[in-house]
């Protein structure tokens, strides 16, 4: 059926109707405002393998397209929410230390997936991408004729047709809208801005001085004004009650902007926030991440006193299972941005990381022996292991090119014994802060692995040496 789907260039009408769930975008939001839920739709189960069918043939042939945002990170191999922030992160550190503030803007796009003119993304995927044939009339065909009914509880509504957008819980879904979205890029960057996306969550970022204060914002303002022109000109629509602003960076370059309070998006202004939440995690003006510790902390606890009242009727295996997935999965999402914070904050993670380990062995005191009995790595060893395994995949191709690209292998000016070392240069810095960049702090990191884990060649073999080497070393 599939391969008679693909040469005919023709989508089963039979899996074209959805039914629509409902879901609260975030908890806590008023269920009464229609704005707040996602529509997730529910697929047949053939339908999703026929899509995840083409899907292997056909993302290849995007993602190494010159017109694919190459700082798009989502949905693509060796690409996550957590390479995004780094590079974004290295961005601001690199920018404090040439003496420089970064303003930073979070777009939102309202109801972004449901809004695609599916005529203009046709245009798009023969006209940029070279998308023609059999492949472009079964995509034409997989879009075209759709219905959907949104079911409630037991209440379900009439069949209507969908006459815009793109399945919200298909498999090409996302990489459509992705497609859809790519001359972001270019319009971006003929502005002099920079820019760095995760599906439709774009951030929009500009470098200050208050030299060049009045210059930079009126680039960012023209920036912002032609994404909005073309946003609606591709039937998109920007949120600005839901775009934040924060300026990042050092506290003196910081209060040389005190004059700057506010942006304009879409004849609104946004005032600039103290703190900010991309991705999972929260920014704070100061880069210290205390609030969002604060948060991980908070989360934490509460799973760790629901696991503590049921860990009487569970055995250790189920135990250390559930503390692995509902704190331990919190404690590790994206911890490799955590590098170089303060020792108070790691302390903090520390305790929890404590606690949870004495809920699941049952040692109220112990908390070193729960550790190492359960072959837990300490928090600064863990955020240690993330980073130094981007620094392998980065090395090993098996990274974004906008991460391996701010590595460079240690050359000296004449052949010594440590040419040989697989070491990698360390670029000087002039502020601390500077220092938790992913250009500074991997190549630091690697240096001071010993020089049989730097050689091995083996991803599975590296992860494994490298955890017995930072679990032996923080015993």
């Amino acid at each position: 059926m599939a391969n008679l789907s693909f040469s005919q260039g023709n989508f089963p009408s039979k899996f074209k109707h959805v039914s629509v769930t409902p879901l609260l975008k975030k908890p806590g939001l008023d269920p009464t405002v229609t704005e707040n839920f996602r529509p997730i739709s529910n697929l047949n189960n053939i339908s999703k393998i026929l899509e995840r069918l083409f899907l292997t043939r056909f993302q290849p042939h995007i993602t190494t397209s010159p017109n694919f945002n190459p700082l798009q990170s989502a949905y693509r191999k060796h690409h996550s929410t957590e390479t995004s922030l780094i590079y974004l992160l290295d961005s601001i550190y690199h920018a404090a230390d040439n003496g420089l503030a970064t303003l930073l803007l979070s777009l939102d796009l309202s109801a972004a997936f449901d809004t695609i003119d599916h005529a203009v993304l046709l245009n798009r995927l023969a006209s940029s991408f070279g998308i023609i044939g059999s492949s472009h009339n079964w995509l034409k065909s997989y879009l075209s004729n759709r219905s959907f009914s949104v079911i409630s509880g037991s209440t379900s509504s009439d069949i209507l047709p969908i006459s815009c957008g793109v399945p919200q819980g298909s498999v090409l879904g996302p990489i459509l809208f992705t497609i859809y979205v790519s001359p972001i890029a270019s319009i971006v960057s003929s502005h002099n801005v920079h820019q760095q996306q995760y599906a439709d969550d774009t951030q929009l970022f500009i470098f200050l001085s208050p030299k060049s204060l009045s210059s930079s914002l009126h680039s960012l303002e023209l920036c912002i004004s032609s994404l909005q022109s073309w946003f609606l000109y591709n039937g998109l629509a920007l949120n600005p009650t839901k775009t934040e602003a924060i300026c990042l960076g050092t506290t003196p370059r910081r209060q040389s902007l005190n004059t700057l309070t506010s942006i304009q998006v879409a004849d609104t202004s946004i005032n600039l926030t103290d703190h900010i939440k991309l991705l999972g995690v929260t920014l704070d003006s100061h880069l210290n991440f205390d609030s969002h510790v604060s948060n991980i902390c908070s989360s934490s606890y509460f799973h760790i006193r629901a696991l503590r009242r049921i860990r009487p009727f569970l055995d250790i295996a189920t135990s250390k299972t559930i503390a692995c997935a509902i704190v331990g999965s919190r404690l590790d999402y994206a911890n490799s941005v955590l590098t170089g914070i303060s020792s108070h904050n790691i302390h903090r993670l520390q305790r929890v990381q404590n606690s949870l380990a004495r809920v699941v062995t049952c040692l109220t005191s112990d908390s070193a022996t729960s550790l190492a009995s359960l072959y837990w790595l300490p928090i600064q060893q863990r955020i240690d292991y993330k980073l130094a395994t981007f620094v392998y995949r980065s090395l090993h191709n098996s990274c974004p090119d906008y991460l391996s690209s701010l590595l460079q292998p240690y050359t000296p000016s004449r052949h010594l014994r440590s040419t040989s070392l697989n070491l990698l240069s360390q670029p000087r810095v002039n502020i601390k802060l500077a220092s938790r960049g992913f250009r500074c702090a991997g190549p630091s990191l690697w240096n001071s692995f010993p020089l049989h884990l730097r050689s091995i060649d083996s991803y599975s073999s590296f992860k494994s040496n490298l955890k017995t080497h930072l679990f032996s070393a923080a015993v």
